[in-house]
């Protein structure tokens, strides 16, 4: 967990976008931390796991590292997940003998 240099509170405090791994493979067959995800907002590219999680709300977070704008949104149920990735343009997924 990462907690801002500028003394913010600790609920500012985040985590690498690795912290979605597990969560994300509910969904997916891939780990999607490996994927190249591109904000809607800036334009920045790179790994989903260089995103900042944050997991003070009832669900987890992603921001873009670059302009701090949300990238995914991950919500879970009792018997539904929701995923909002309208933050992202795209993903990226590398491929095995590609």
């Amino acid at each position: 967990m990462t907690i801002p240099a500028d003394g913010s509170p600790a609920e500012y405090a985040y985590m690498d976008g690795n912290a979605l791994a597990g969560p994300l493979s509910e969904v997916f067959t891939v780990d999607v931390t490996t994927a190249t995800s591109r904000c809607a907002h800036c334009g920045r590219t790179g790994p989903v796991a260089a995103l900042r999680v944050y997991a003070h709300a009832p669900g987890l977070v992603a921001r873009c590292e670059g302009c701090d704008e949300v990238v995914l949104r991950m919500v879970r149920g009792t018997q539904t997940l929701w995923l909002d990735l309208r933050g992202a343009v795209a993903l990226a997924f590398p491929m095995d003998g590609a």
